[in-house]
């Protein structure tokens, strides 16, 4: 119950800013109609499937999720600098029931987020079918993995840094190496292989199986997804954790 009120305050303080909503669920539908304009405006006999709403669609709803390290990183990082976040350090809630409370509202929004930016693409062209739930489903893990990266920012760094690391920087590196705006395989070379190791092309490419139905190809790359998450949200609670002994000292 207590982790469940923390996260209705949570969606209550990420909701009310306008901005959150855009970039949450509205950026994503910028993003899909632009690549439909340019795709449209290639010449047929030119061949080009880069920006085809069966390869754009997946890594957008994937990219989507970034900006969700920025607003969970934000809240945290802002609730440490106020004395909101200590007076609950008093109370019996633990490190793992914030960590619950400030993921559970952003979840939420991220299955909403791939519901209308799936959607959006079926109108624009994407044929509709079941892999397209499927593809909604892994949006889930690539957000999740955002909002522990997001909230291990928040909990040691502020609001200032947070903005930095989380805003410009890292939605910048996901993008690039996640392959939404340029396809890897046309870059190659050691970009191709720093971007193999980091979780965002893993999750774009889960994502693409998922909608071309090439479902032996979902595991392998969310394993590395969910292995970050792990790695994120551990050091996230670990950080939350020692930031709540020192305030009660």
């Amino acid at each position: 119950m207590k982790i469940l009120l923390f996260s209705k305050r949570n969606a209550k303080e990420i909701l009310r800013d306008p901005i959150n909503l855009f970039f949450g669920l509205g950026f994503p539908l910028v993003l899909l109609v632009l690549f439909s304009i340019i795709n449209s405006a290639i010449p047929a006999e030119a061949n080009n499937t880069m920006f085809l709403i069966e390869n754009t669609a997946p890594g957008i709803a994937i990219f989507g999720t970034a900006f969700f390290a920025l607003f969970s990183g934000m809240l945290l990082s802002k609730d440490r600098t106020t004395s909101f976040l200590m007076r609950l350090f008093a109370s019996p809630m633990t490190a793992l029931d914030f960590i619950f409370g400030y993921t559970l509202p952003l979840l939420v929004m991220a299955m909403v987020q791939g519901c209308i930016t799936f959607l959006a693409a079926a109108l624009l062209g994407l044929p509709l079918s079941v892999n397209m739930l499927l593809a909604i489903l892994i949006v889930l893990p690539v957000a999740t993995l955002f909002v522990g990266l997001g909230l291990l920012c928040g909990s040691s760094l502020n609001e200032k840094a947070v903005s930095g690391i989380c805003g410009a920087l890292l939605t910048n590196i996901a993008g690039w190496f996640s392959g939404v705006w340029i396809p890897l395989d046309l870059i190659g070379g050691v970009f191709k292989q720093i971007a193999e190791v980091l979780p965002f092309y893993h999750g774009v490419e889960a994502a693409k199986g998922a909608i071309s139905g090439n479902f032996d190809e979902i595991l392998p790359h969310l394993a590395v997804v969910l292995g970050y998450t792990v790695v994120f949200f551990g050091l996230a609670a670990i950080a939350l954790r020692h930031k709540m002994g020192s305030d009660k000292a």
